[in-house]
């Protein structure tokens, strides 16, 4: 996070393979992109941490943004080392644990922070249809 200040940003935590909350959460995002003007969606950077390092390579979040039309100039999808994974779910106050089948329970949470990292606000309302209140947050932070 800190290698991205500079920019207001949208962050949130997902995994590729997840079947049901996460696509949600990538359209939640493309909901608040397309509610912008594209003065502002310039501004505004959007960032998808991978909550599963193992499976989640470099390769396979390429081959999801090009699969959801994932504009990769201003977004982006990455991935840590797992300590990495656990230290940015803690500053970001995002829960998740990993079940016996490999899969995530996790917070549902699109997150807006500053551009110096600090957090303005979250909207725990997920899919294309945006958070009125949070998208209200993004405008006023890309201000200024």
């Amino acid at each position: 996070l800190a290698q991205r200040r500079g920019s207001v940003q949208l962050v949130t935590m997902f995994y590729s393979s997840c079947p049901y909350a996460c696509p949600l959460i990538i359209d939640t995002g493309k909901g608040i992109d397309h509610a912008l003007s594209a003065g502002e969606r310039a501004k505004l950077r959007v960032l998808l941490l991978s909550l599963d390092p193992k499976r989640d390579t470099p390769a396979k979040l390429s081959a999801l943004a090009g699969k959801r039309k994932i504009d990769t100039a201003r977004w982006t999808l990455g991935t840590s080392d797992e300590g990495g994974v656990r230290q940015t779910a803690a500053a970001l106050g995002i829960r998740y644990r990993q079940l016996a089948n490999g899969e995530f329970n996790h917070s549902s949470v699109m997150i807006l922070l500053d551009a110096d990292g600090r957090i303005l606000a979250r909207t725990e309302k997920i899919g294309p249809q945006p958070d009125p209140e949070f998208i209200a947050a993004v405008r006023k932070a890309l201000r200024g």
